[in-house]
């Protein structure tokens, strides 16, 4: 295979690649770190009995991820506050024309799936991402991870198990979230505390992300009436030179607040039954870097 067909090749298959190692490891820079020794490992190898690049690549970019999962894992014990993966910016484009396809990968990046898919082992998770993102079949799987087909299928039992009893008991319609998502930040812009009231499910969670490098609650705010509190408090210390753009990050809509041309906090809501479930906020500046203008 010639150096260019080979670029070529790999090139193709390089948003499935980057797909699997997000979901993997919840961090942009971690997930392009592995796609990048991926393409080293691929560049180097004798390519010449390779029938099936896809396959080999994910191979390759699956046991790569889960090594660096195992190095990741311990430094987040120490993470200051709640943890929640990095904003990745979502666009399926013309690649998933299926609406059930594209509902399948937009569920599997969620942060309350991906949030979820932190308490698995490195193998399960695996096992969970190709599975029920990509669809593999078990007998790939189980090559991949240079395991019996038996023990694959554990796996996913046990790994399909946890998730569904932690998961969040509803489902996010994309354009209830956007609609919500609107009237959210109006309300808190406008300083409308019945507003935003109106919004709130009574036992509505504010989950923050900061790393100890930005202002963000240390623990997870609960109920309608502390989450609203902290909204308006936030609200009236405001972010300097502040705009706010919807954008679609894990699969849904959210707000990107910048500060002048910096991202300053990303927030994502859940909703069901015309109310808002979750508030997600991740204001750790190592996370938004991606998200900055250029």
């Amino acid at each position: 295979m010639a150096t260019d067909t080979a670029t070529d090749v790999f090139e193709e298959h390089r948003p499935v690649l980057t797909g699997v190692a997000y979901r993997m490891l919840g961090r942009v820079a971690d997930a392009e770190d592995v796609v990048q020794e991926a393409w080293l490992r691929w560049s180097g190898a004798d390519r010449t009995d390779v029938r099936e690049p896809r396959g080999y690549l994910v191979r390759i970019t699956t046991r790569l991820a889960i090594d660096r999962l195992r190095h990741v894992q311990s430094r987040r014990e120490a993470y200051v506050g709640p943890w929640l993966p990095e904003p990745y910016v979502t666009d399926f484009g013309d690649t998933v024309p299926d609406t059930a396809e594209r509902a399948v990968l937009a569920d599997s990046v969620s942060l309350a799936v991906l949030v979820v898919l932190e308490s698995l082992s490195p193998l399960e998770r695996a096992v969970f991402v190709l599975r029920e993102a990509f669809g593999y079949p078990y007998a790939d799987i189980a090559t991949t991870l240079d395991r019996s087909e038996s023990a694959v299928r554990q796996l996913a039992g046990r790994a399909r198990k946890h998730v569904d009893e932690r998961r969040p008991r509803y489902e996010v319609d994309p354009v209830e979230r956007r609609l919500l998502t609107e009237r959210f930040l109006a309300a808190a812009v406008e300083g409308d505390l019945a507003g935003l009231l109106s919004l709130l499910a009574p036992e509505v969670r504010l989950v923050g992300d900061s790393g100890g490098l930005a202002k963000a609650p240390l623990r997870v705010i609960e109920s309608a009436d502390k989450v609203s509190r902290f909204i308006f408090g936030a609200a009236r210390k405001g972010i300097p030179d502040v705009s706010f753009h919807l954008v679609e990050v894990n699969g849904g809509a959210a707000l990107l607040a910048l500060s002048g041309d910096k991202a300053d906090s990303v927030f994502q809501l859940d909703v069901a039954d015309g109310r808002i479930q979750c508030i997600y906020v991740i204001r750790n500046p190592e996370k938004l870097l991606s998200l900055s203008p250029e």
